[in-house]
């Protein structure tokens, strides 16, 4: 008898990549945030990877060697996942877990949002401070190790027991109504009310007790007690490294319906409130302290208009004299999440630039900002407090963010990645950049990535993916739009940065402003111009698609031409005027646009549903009902209108998800569904309907 297999046995052959089948790609593991020890040995980031039933992902803390010489550890294994992470003073772990308190027995409560500290020396994390209803944001002084955290409050409830009862009362009374008497009343994918964000004084953490004793309470000092409707105190809070002073972003009435934000800071130990900055043409918002705690440095954003866009600047704020200096006057790029350097001599920030996300510094004596990095786009900047470097998770369309670690003064660096539990080792295809000329003359950079194979011999058909925004750019990586998974099925995929796309300066942004229809539709019909001139591209098969923005950009094509073979629409505008006062920030957009009643023309020049008689390509329209930005009504109107009209059309509907879908089997469903709809009207293949649906 052979000893080989038998002759019909079958082995499967595992996929080259894991973008080649869907339960591999959202089996992934996603990292997100980093901490830094105060001495610069410990770098941990949050990785989210699927729970045991596959239902939804869960987050665990890994540890990463910051010198790149170790393998990640993992550091926490709590079967409610663990996020958040923060560093102490004294080099002890704090994170946010929704895990149960050990101690609390069997009739603990439903568990929620607490903080817990994993010792620095190793050992058990405990449970260190909790509210009712969880806590949703933690500051620490990066000197004294006092605490402000952030937990939402009922009305008039003046501690957490109260708090408790107001809760329980409303339970108690089958009560879910909200009354609301200023604007707005949702935000994203939550309604608003009846509570809000305060936050709340905390000091020092108490200590662990010994054996059979009680931990002490620690002293919850509301520091916002006039918090109040629509929004409360927020949670864009930053204290001081001495723990003295804590900044804050309050959000203030502008106009009838209208919100902007100042910057106020309060003296921790009286209470006392001082408006530091405020200016009525802006929100000034993401303050950070300088290692001396006299100063903050900040973004101010000046609000946009009919006739303008916003822009962006960083203001330097003396804390004691309240005096603001502008950092970066000049700069044609839009600045973020500052930090000040070690020696406080210098700020770093963060700015979409030719397509890429780019780390810049800037002296505190002035001159031109200088860009560090070259490739990749970089968040979750981390300052090595003795200024020997700098570390952030790194992404590009070719990687997952990944932690890496840059030189705090080096120009044009393009590091390596760090050890880690994230990184992806193939892709099923190339990356290339390429560009082309808009009909002003105008440069429109996009990216492409070209399926493995794709020849003059075997040209690939061509997706066009719009992005969201309006006011973004492609240039990182994105879980929700992975253009990798269509390569991997044989498509090239364009990601374009049309007119009022961010990193191209100021003017590119003005050229689309309330001109939608316009020279962003026009940047995008260059851009498909361009690719299908290259020889690996079939200019016979091609398919248009886009999120948020990019879905209405994805209407807005299919109203113009019908030069591509389906159009996928996700989550996008269809009626202005509609949308315009249902989305939850109705202001923001009205600025823009303007008011439909007084000044209807924009609405009606750029509104893709005045031109649905002319739509001839199939289209897939997707839209969750829980989406507040764009809402429902959107898609469900842009259905009605379509089937009307006899459209080859399908709805794929999520009762449950928001503007993201963002549950594993959805998110696997949603590419299932996309995939299939493409190989129908593109490839020429048969319908085949995802099995789950």
């Amino acid at each position: 008898m052979s000893d080989s297999p038998v002759a019909d046995e079958t082995v499967e052959t595992p996929p080259p990549s894991p973008f080649h089948r869907l339960a591999d790609f959202v089996a992934l593991p996603r990292l997100g945030g980093l901490a830094l020890s105060p001495d610069g040995t410990r770098l941990v980031t949050s990785v989210a990877t699927l729970d045991a039933e596959g239902k939804k992902w869960q987050s665990a803390l890994w540890e990463v060697d910051p010198a790149g010489q170790r393998e990640p550890r993992r550091l926490t294994r709590g079967a409610a996942g663990e996020s958040a992470p923060q560093f102490t003073p004294h080099g002890d772990l704090l994170f946010t877990s929704t895990r149960p308190d050990p101690d609390a027995g069997k009739d603990g409560g439903e568990p929620t949002g607490s903080l817990w500290s994993l010792p620095a020396g190793g050992g058990e994390a405990r449970l260190v401070l909790q509210r009712p209803h969880g806590i949703s944001g933690v500051a620490v002084a990066a000197d004294t190790g006092d605490l402000a955290v952030v937990a939402s409050t009922m009305p008039g409830a003046a501690d957490a027991d109260a708090d408790k009862e107001r809760r329980a009362a409303r339970k108690d009374a089958g009560v879910s109504a909200v009354l609301h008497e200023s604007y707005p009343v949702r935000f994203w994918d939550h309604d608003l009310g009846p509570a809000v964000p305060h936050v709340y004084w905390v000091g020092q953490l108490p200590a662990e007790p010994g054996p059979g004793a009680t931990a002490d309470a620690p002293e919850w000092r509301d520091l916002t007690p006039d918090a109040g409707p629509p929004l409360g105190a927020g949670d864009d809070v930053a204290l001081s490294p001495d723990g003295r002073s804590l900044v804050r972003s309050e959000d203030v009435p502008d106009g009838p319906a209208g919100r902007r934000s100042r910057l106020v800071v309060v003296e921790v130990a009286t209470g006392d409130t001082r408006v530091l900055v405020d200016d009525p043409q802006a929100d000034v918002h993401s303050a950070a302290f300088s290692p001396d705690s006299g100063r903050v440095v900040c973004v101010r954003e000046s609000r946009s208009s009919f006739a303008e866009p916003p822009d962006y600047t960083l203001l330097l704020v003396d804390l004691a004299s309240a005096e603001t200096r502008e950092l970066t006057p000049g700069f044609d790029r839009w600045p973020s999440a500052p930090q000040f350097a070690a020696d406080g001599d210098a700020v770093y920030f963060l700015a979409d630039d030719d397509g890429r996300h780019a780390l810049f510094r800037v002296d505190l004596d002035g001159g031109t900002p200088v860009r560090l990095t070259d490739q990749g786009a970089y968040s979750d900047l981390q300052v090595a407090r003795d200024g020997s470097a700098l570390y952030a998770l790194r992404s590009g369309y070719d990687t997952p963010p990944v932690p890496v670690r840059l030189d705090p003064h080096a120009t044009g660096q393009d590091p390596a990645p760090l050890p880690n539990p994230g990184t992806i080792s193939s892709l099923p295809g190339t990356l290339r950049e390429l560009d082309a000329t808009a009909a002003d003359g105008s440069r429109v950079q996009s990216w492409l990535v070209l399926p493995e194979g794709a020849s003059a011999e075997q040209p690939a058909p061509l997706l066009l993916w719009i992005h969201g925004g309006p006011l973004m750019s492609w240039n990182s990586w994105s879980w929700r739009w992975t253009p990798w998974v269509l390569a991997a099925r044989g498509y090239a995929v364009l990601l374009p940065n049309p007119g009022l796309s961010q990193g191209f300066g100021q003017d590119f942004v003005r050229r689309g402003w309330g001109e939608w229809g316009a020279e962003p539709y026009t940047d995008l019909m260059a851009a498909v111009d361009a690719a299908e001139q290259l020889p690996e591209i079939d200019e016979t098969r091609t398919a248009a698609m886009g999120g948020s923005f990019g879905g209405y950009m994805a209407n807005w094509v299919a109203t113009q031409t019908d030069r591509f073979k389906a159009i996928v629409t996700h989550a996008s505008l269809w009626h202005l005027d509609g949308f315009s006062g249902t989305t939850d920030a109705a202001w923001y957009w009205q600025r823009e646009f303007g008011d439909p009643l007084t000044e209807p023309k924009r609405y009606d020049q750029n509104s893709p549903h005045r031109y649905a008689d002319a739509i001839r390509t199939p289209m897939l329209v997707i839209h969750g009902d829980k989406d507040y930005r764009v809402p429902i009504g959107e898609g469900l109107r842009l259905w009605y209108d379509l089937q009307k009209r006899g459209v080859p059309s399908k709805f794929l509907y999520f009762p449950d998800e928001n503007h993201w879908v963002l549950t594993p089997g959805n998110a696997q469903v949603w590419y299932e569904t996309v995939i299939a709809f493409l190989a129908e009207h593109v490839l020429g293949e048969e319908w085949q309907r995802p099995e789950l649906l």
